[in-house]
């Protein structure tokens, strides 16, 4: 902590600060003593002797009362408290004493007046998140409990705050672990060298508070740390700001901004994203390090309420098909309709309005994709992820000079993706471009399979926007697409939750360019909160005549991939790479997987998501394996049963074996008739 990082030295106005700073830092605790009736002493004291100011009362939360004071709550999370600190490596020499940290690290007065819902750490020991219940409102609150100080505490902070900004003004790192790692030392040694008179306990928490405000995201931080959360919105000053919880939706929390702070705020947050934001340019709308989305307004000019910021969160752990199942937004039979039809090469577009779920449903179903199967991904915001590795995420980018040079968009992506001869093609969204939304429909025209999302409420708003200006797709090309799903936001027993609303397929409708037909395969009924059973497809008859299967070949096909999918409901197997290895698995061996599956045996750990092995050069003539005499194969075959015994379903090169009751299948297929 206490390395030279080769900055400036010898700066006698530094040192001369430095000197200031334990001045006034002593000079404030002086007079915090005195308003304490003669508790402790004006002298400036060690470290070691940092403990003697545990019992000091004004560094505590204010009084609590009998039915906080005894709260599961408060028993929990200073448990937790007083565990890490005792066993986590520790910034300091020492750890603060148990019961300090019992006495005044956390304010539970909150619990007074409302009734926890759910609690879980964001930032272990220093930030956790409560859902909360206001006993007075009778509404759900979301709040973000970080360690309480004290008014000394307070000030000591203030005072290190503009020592370690004067600090660190000479040095210019870009975000990430430099950025840190300049942090931790400088701040460190700033806290070890300049504050001995206050308790090891309280240097913990000025540290965890400079390292919030000058490294993370300031008093959002903890909210940015919390996976469970989608927006963070800030609508003006002195205002609650909102987040939208993935299980309790919009809820307001207990941090706000006033207006200096909120425009200071906005304007880090623009400097963080590589962005200028002033009076002449208020609006920026860009990506941050962590690869959030966040649209700023500086200043009051252009809103009435004063400066304002959205941010979009992404989770890094991709949802599953198997999510979207847990969550009713889509059935078994219409996840298994799906999966054939990707998995199949036809194109799809998910339509919705703002908040419904098209990108989570088109990054879930991406897991149905052929696992070497090449695809090009075009957002402006990395949103999707995927499990492939034979996948190219491009993105988009804005001018970075002042004459609008040097900006990527997406017509461009989109031209370079059809070089380089993708199979899918993920398009995040097409808006307004024309050239976009033409070039993503001639590549469906041109044999790739296309996704992306669209702004609409219905299969014909989607048809009629993109015949429509500004996009004009020509009606032929539409006919290109197969399958449309509507999304949808609903209010269900009072609460906001995603559904499918409908998965309609595009029917040919003949030779003219103006009758675009369309079948509705899905429809979810919302008074009962379900969708119909799957009855038939178009789209399957298309894919069967095109595999040379029979009815009765595609309707197994059909219910092998939803007994496949409610397995892994029925388990609880929703751990994305998980999802992939049998998904993946089953593609290769659906036979052996199925069999499992049967058997209750299947372990999608057994499946591999390692890259394809390096193949060795081939062996020398006198070191390579014997022939087979015989030429019946009997030494290699030999050789199965041993393999098979170390993983039954891998082969020797990590993949999966060949379905060796394929030819079977495919030779019954003669029966014809339904299942």
């Amino acid at each position: 902590m206490g390395v030279d990082d080769g900055g400036p030295s010898g700066d006698s106005g530094a040192s001369e600060g430095s000197d200031g700073l334990s001045a006034r830092l002593n000079e404030r605790l002086s007079r915090t003593r005195a308003t304490l009736s003669g508790l402790l002493g004006s002298e400036r004291r060690p470290v070691e002797e940092r403990r003697d100011m545990d019992a000091v009362e004004s560094f505590t939360p204010p009084p609590l009362p009998d039915s906080v004071e005894g709260h599961r709550t408060r028993g929990e999370v200073l448990g937790d408290v007083v565990d890490h600190f005792e066993s986590a490596d520790l910034a300091f020499d020492r750890q603060p004493d148990a019961e300090a940290v019992r006495k005044r690290f956390f304010d539970f007065s909150y619990l007074a007046d409302h009734e926890e819902v759910e609690r879980y750490w964001v930032n272990e020991p220093y930030a956790y998140v409560t859902i909360v219940r206001d006993l007075r409102a009778d509404e759900l609150r979301y709040r973000v409990v970080e360690p309480y100080l004290s008014e000394f505490e307070r000030y000591v902070l203030e005072e290190l705050t503009k020592h370690l900004r004067n600090s660190l003004m000479y040095y210019d790192v870009a975000d990430g672990s430099d950025r840190a790692s300049l942090f931790e030392r400088k701040a460190a040694d700033l806290v070890r060298e300049h504050t001995a008179a206050v308790t090891t306990l309280s240097l913990y928490k000025l540290l965890y508070y400079l390292r919030r405000d000058f490294v993370e995201y300031g008093r959002i931080d903890p909210i940015m740390h919390d996976e469970a959360v989608e927006d963070i919105s800030c609508d003006g000053t002195d205002l609650p700001v909102f987040v939208y919880h993935r299980e309790y939706r919009d809820l307001d929390t207990n941090v706000s901004f006033d207006g200096q702070e909120l425009n200071s705020f906005v304007a880090r947050m623009a400097q963080r994203a590589g962005k200028h934001i002033s009076v002449s340019n208020p609006l920026v709308d860009a990506s941050l390090p962590d690869g959030s989305r966040i649209q700023l307004s500086f200043g009051g000019d252009i809103a009435t309420r004063g400066a304002n910021f959205t941010i979009r969160q992404f989770s890094a752990v991709p949802d599953t098909p198997v999510d979207l199942i847990n969550w009713d937004t889509f059935s078994l039979d219409q996840m298994a309709y799906l999966w054939l039809c990707i998995e199949n090469n036809r194109s799809l577009v998910f339509a919705g309005g703002t908040g419904s779920g098209k990108t989570t449903s088109l990054n879930a179903v991406s897991f149905f994709i052929p696992k070497k199967s090449k695809v090009v991904s075009i957002e402006d915001t990395p949103e999707v992820k995927l499990p492939h590795e034979n996948w190219i995420q491009s993105l988009t980018r804005e001018s970075v000079t002042a004459s609008g040079e040097g900006s990527v968009t997406m017509y461009q992506q989109l031209q370079t993706a059809l070089r380089q001869r993708p199979e899918y093609i993920l398009v995040g969204e097409i808006r307004t471009e024309s050239e976009v939304a033409l070039t993503f429909f001639q590549a469906m025209a041109t044999g790739h399979t296309a996704y992306t999302t669209v702004h609409s409420e219905s299969v014909t708003g989607v048809i009629n926007r993109l015949e429509n200006e500004p996009l004009s797709v020509p009606t032929q090309m539409i006919k290109e697409l197969d399958i449309v799903s509507i999304q949808k936001q609903v209010m269900l027993d009072g609460e906001r939750v995603r559904r499918n609303d409908s998965i309609t397929e595009i029917v040919d409708g003949g030779g003219g360019t103006q009758d675009i037909l369309v079948d509705t395969v899905f429809e979810w009924d919302a008074e009962s909160d379900s969708h119909n059973d799957f009855v038939d497809s178009s789209v399957f008859d298309d894919i069967a005549e095109d595999r040379g299967w029979t009815d009765r070949r595609i309707r197994e096909e059909f219910r092998d991939r939803r007994e496949v999918l409610a397995y892994l409901v029925e388990n609880d197997i929703t751990w994305h790479e998980d999802v992939a290895r049998v998904i993946h698995g089953f593609m290769k061996s659906p036979d052996r997987v199925l069999e499992r599956v049967r058997d209750d045996t299947l372990d999608p750990t057994s499946l591999t998501l390692a890259p394809a092995p390096t193949h060795e050069r081939a062996a020398p003539p006198d070191t390579a394996a014997p022939a087979d005499p015989d030429g019946d194969g009997e030494e290699l075959e030999d050789l199965v049963p041993a393999v098979r015994e170390i993983d039954p379903l891998l082969d020797e090169d990590g993949e999966p074996f060949p379905d060796a009751t394929a030819a079977v299948r495919e030779r019954d297929d003669g029966d014809g008739g339904d299942p």
